[in-house]
């Protein structure tokens, strides 16, 4: 069964750092992009960033290039977002799913990830 768990959110001052984990079980990841979304009350589900299978190709939205991190240690089965000076639009919860793909094409979009986790709440606010 494929599993995707998120941790590492909470609440954090504006300038502030966060890495968030994305832990997976149940298939083996080193076969799979995996990547970032977030969404806001209110707000589609955007997507933040995107790793390949071997890291040799990581992709970042405009709002976080520079200030987020994605890596992946594949013996740990484990996926991270680094988060520095987060902002107040930062705001959302946060998620990692399994793109369909060993690379990211279209890695903005939904349509091309087939699992999910459940999301971890990052607030940004003083």
């Amino acid at each position: 069964q494929v599993r995707l768990v998120e941790s590492g959110g909470g609440l954090v001052q504006p300038g502030g750092s966060l890495r968030l984990s994305c832990a997976a079980s149940g298939f083996t990841l080193d076969y799979y992009a995996i990547g970032w979304f977030r969404q806001a009350p209110g707000k589609e589900r955007e997507g933040v960033s995107c790793i390949s299978s071997s890291a040799g190709s990581r992709y970042y939205a405009g709002s976080v290039k520079g200030r987020f991190a994605i890596s992946r240690d594949n013996a740990k089965n484990t996926v991270y977002l680094q988060m520095n000076s987060l902002k107040p639009e930062d705001t959302a919860v946060y998620y990692c799913a399994r793109h369909v793909h060993y690379d990211c094409s279209n890695y903005g979009e939904t349509r091309m990830y087939s699992s999910w986790g459940q999301g971890t709440q990052v607030t940004v606010s003083s």
